[in-house]
């Protein structure tokens, strides 16, 4: 039965609907791995057996009826703790939040899938108020990497990254505000995608403003699509969100990439890259054009917006704080106060000049697209360094925004943004490969993505192999 926690949602689902295999089984092997691997990677926050199981024999019932509720019945899936769960609190990795308090409501995402019949297994850890690219917080400690307990698992959907890549639970939704579902889907060997700016209604709104998405965390590309299905349903609550697609971006995922413009920039003319992780994403590049894409060696053409960056984030950061007691903020990770700090300087002209910066990229994106289909970047220029550190030692680095240079700006401009896993580090941390599209151009994203996914397979952690699981692999 272990094995089930390896199968992908869409192999689960075909498996649930000819009845080779029951809810509950796939529920009971999720949690079979959790058992033996969070107590290491401390990748949950919240865990509820006992309610998962219920929900899990309720699909089983449905199934054996042959009336599923949606397209993801009975997939144990996970959600991360920024993200309003009814019956379960919403504590975002701070100490400041109260516990005791009605927890009533759905954000949007945990609703649809209530609504298309996912089993709700647990929530996963964050940094506090998910401030950052790495996972820890003063509430629950650091969580570790599935590959290497001695490395972050990336953040701020840390924990959703390392307990998908452990097969604790085959699907998981993040949030992404300067990269958060694709670090640490690079970091973890897994698939993490940032869609289009409210392709995924948010709600409450996040302090952070437009900067903050929604995502899927999953094993492959095809269980991406398919949660995008069911997470871009509409909801009033958010009204920013996009209207939902009318195709499934199911529908042509298998369609191919011959022909598409691909423009594949090393480094944006300003980054520092790791000479394994520049190997790994040229060797993808080559595997892009033999599927029949043209691939330019070609820089997007703008300056590192990170100062622009700062100024949104930092600000979103003290407006975060200012809903909480300053009695307390002795309670608070001591960077995220000095970052609050900084944002409490911001003033609303540093506020409109960072929007012109954010407009500028927006109009210089929107003038590579129409020469490229696609941008391909690393998606972190890196690979997973020391847990419980914002920064990789001996860098001379400061804030986690350093080392992401290839992530916030799709923020910024508000664009598509996925990671697919293309290889390891010499010392065997997982690479990731970002694919960037025009706004509203997710479905041609995910098809690009599934077609590199398809010709360079990824394989499991190693820590799964006394799972009786096969050992890292890369395509």
């Amino acid at each position: 039965m272990d094995d089930l926690a390896d199968l992908p949602a869409t192999d689960l689902v075909a498996a649930y609907r000819s009845k080779a295999v029951s809810p509950v089984e796939a529920t009971e092997a999720a949690f079979d791995r959790i058992a033996r691997f969070d107590a290491e990677v401390n990748a949950f926050c919240l865990i509820d057996e006992e309610e998962a199981l219920r929900q899990a024999r309720d699909s089983e019932s449905r199934w054996n009826r042959g009336t599923p509720a949606g397209a993801l019945d009975g997939v144990p899936t996970s959600i991360k703790d920024l993200l309003l769960t009814q019956g379960w609190p919403t504590l975002r990795g701070s100490r400041l939040s109260n516990p005791d308090q009605d927890w009533n409501e759905d954000a949007p995402s945990v609703a649809r899938l209530r609504e298309a019949g996912a089993v709700l297994i647990g929530k996963t850890t964050t940094p506090e108020f998910g401030w950052k690219g790495v996972t820890d917080n003063p509430l629950t400690g650091a969580t570790t990497n599935a590959w290497n307990e001695t490395r972050t698992s990336g953040g701020s959907s840390g924990g959703s990254a390392s307990a998908v890549a452990l097969g604790m639970g085959q699907l998981s939704v993040g949030t992404d505000g300067g990269g958060s579902v694709r670090i640490p889907a690079a970091f973890s060997g897994i698939v993490g995608m940032k869609p289009t700016y409210g392709a995924i209604p948010l709600y409450p709104s996040s302090p952070f403003g437009t900067l903050a998405h929604a995502g899927p965390m999953t094993r492959t590309v095809e269980d991406a699509a398919l949660m995008m299905d069911v997470l871009c349903g509409f909801d009033a609550r958010d009204w920013s969100a996009l209207r939902p697609p009318t195709e499934s971006y199911r529908a042509r995922l298998n369609d191919g990439i011959d022909g598409l413009r691909i423009g594949y920039s090393r480094d944006f003319g300003y980054a520092e890259v790791d000479p394994d992780v520049a190997a790994s994403v040229e060797q993808a590049a080559r595997v892009l054009a033999g599927l029949g894409a043209r691939i330019d060696e070609v820089d997007p053409g703008f300056d590192d917006p990170r100062g622009a960056y700062h100024v949104l984030w930092f600000a979103g950061a003290a407006k975060v704080l200012d809903g909480y007691d300053p009695e307390r903020w002795s309670e608070v990770d001591p960077a995220l106060l000095d970052v609050a700090d900084a944002g409490r300087q911001m003033s609303a002209m540093d506020v409109l000049a960072a929007n012109q910066v954010r407009a500028d990229l927006g109009r210089r994106m929107g003038a590579f697209h129409e020469t490229y289909d696609l941008l391909i970047t690393p998606t972190v220029p890196i690979g997973a360094f020391e847990v419980a550190a914002e920064t990789p030692a001996g860098r001379g680095l400061t804030r986690w925004t350093e080392w992401t240079p290839f992530t916030y700006p799709f923020n910024l401009t508000q664009q598509p943004a996925i990671s697919v896993p293309c290889g390891l580090t010499r010392d065997g941390m997982p690479i990731g490969l970002q694919l960037v599209g025009p706004r509203h151009s997710d479905a041609l994203v995910l098809r690009a993505a599934a077609a590199y996914a398809a010709a360079a397979p990824f394989g499991v952690p190693p820590m799964g192999d006394d799972a009786g699981r096969p050992g890292a692999t890369a395509g």
